[in-house]
């Protein structure tokens, strides 16, 4: 039998700058890689770019200027709430700087104990005895600080309260900030908002919308158009940015499918396999210590060839050990195993056997894998390059 499943292999490359063809470098590393380590190349391997470089490579940036003038282009209001935002110096920061620079006032109203995405303004046992409601109670500054002080995230060491109330200010736009958890408490104190949730936003809007608010925007409706010669994101806007520069973001990037399928067919001309490709951003994992949700982006993957379309079709092999060949051992019982595999059912939905398997898109679960691969800092990889994801135990 076959001794090894499914591999990753992070895949260096060149550094991507603006205007490099980067269908082409992705598929020359990965070939050097190969004629590197001696991997030969199968159907339905899978070649995956980390959504970074394929912005990069695209010019995809915007200023902190070209947000301020969306911003005030499409609110006109002096008085702005921005509510729901992550805490978070690269992702959101810099985007802060650009709306603090296109209104005069900010009123920013921040959930507790954690963020969308599970970063603490401070410890959520502090709650038990503090005598707050987090799902009713809106708190000011000041009750905010005496209820649970001058926490620091951390892992970053930074009071994100005073991070972003003087980032604000250092634009020249008054700042005001409050601690809520019901998105219609925003309207206590300013009807123009920017919601800046990201996966619970278009919930957000309408229940704005619902509660009064004059206008309520998400941060995927701006920069949905160039501004100034910017870059943009026609369907993401702002959502998936982060910080390149004190003064510039990286958007999310554009033109995705037509990458892939360009990618796609230079990976199968260069080695007669039908190779999937996909891009990839955030993972979708928590992380059991610090209690972070990996997935700041708006999705894990903005786009892929059809052949990771969908979500595994598996049986659980310890569920049939212990269940259904439980009496047998040793090769009777591994023939018996992969022979049940090998007869599956194309649609296992309510079969007890598949139970405890992961239910979710195959790119939500390869795009983790390859987040985990690749990491985010130093490591030169942003190509990962996967073989035998799709193979099982009854293959030999």
């Amino acid at each position: 039998m076959r001794t090894v499943g499914v591999v990753s292999r992070g895949i260096r490359t060149p550094i991507i700058r603006e205007g490099d063809d980067l269908a082409t470098i992705v598929t020359e590393s990965v070939l050097a890689a190969s004629r590197e380590t001696g991997f030969a190349f199968h159907d339905r391997d899978i070649v995956a770019v980390t959504e970074s470089v394929v912005a990069r490579s695209a010019g995809n940036y915007a200023s902190v200027q070209d947000i301020a003038e969306d911003i005030h282009r499409k609110f006109d209001c002096e008085h702005l709430g921005v509510i729901f935002p992550i805490t978070s110096r690269n992702r959101f920061a810099i985007v802060l700087r650009g709306i603090a620079m296109g209104v005069k006032k900010i009123t920013l109203m921040l959930s507790y104990p954690t963020d969308e995405v599970g970063n603490h303004l401070f410890d959520e046992e502090l709650l038990e005895d503090s005598g707050v409601n987090p799902y009713s109670d809106v708190l000011t500054e000041e009750q905010y600080r005496a209820a649970f002080g001058h926490a620091v995230h951390p892992f970053t060491g930074v009071d994100y309260v005073d991070y972003y109330k003087e980032l604000i200010e250092s634009c020249g736009c008054e700042a005001e900030v409050i601690f809520a958890n019901r998105d219609e408490a925003i309207l206590s104190y300013t009807r123009d908002v920017l919601c800046c949730d990201i996966h619970t936003r278009r919930r957000t809007q309408r229940r704005l919308m619902k509660a009064g608010a004059r206008k309520a925007l998400c941060l995927d409706e701006i920069l949905t158009a160039p501004v100034n010669g910017s870059g943009y994101n026609e369907k993401y806007g702002l959502l998936g940015s982060n910080k390149s520069t004190e003064d510039k973001v990286k958007l999310f990037p554009r033109d995705c499918q037509s990458f892939v399928d360009a990618l796609a067919e230079k990976m199968r001309a260069a080695t007669g396999r039908n190779i999937e490709c996909m891009i990839y951003g955030d993972g979708a994992f928590k992380d059991p210590v610090g209690k972070i949700w990996e997935l700041a982006d708006p999705v894990v993957s903005p786009a892929c060839t059809p052949g990771l379309l969908g979500t595994p079709n598996e049986l659980k092999i310890k569920y049939l050990a212990d269940n259904d060949f439980s009496a047998l051992s040793g090769e009777e019982l591994r023939h018996a195993i992969a022979d049940s595999i090998r007869d599956k059912d194309s649609d296992l939905k309510g079969n007890m056997a598949s139970q405890g398997t992961t239910p979710r898109q195959l790119t939500d679960l390869i795009g983790s894998l390859c987040d985990l691969t690749s990491g985010s800092g130093d490591k030169g990889t942003p190509v990962v390059f996967i073989q035998g994801y799709f193979d099982n135990y009854s293959q030999e």
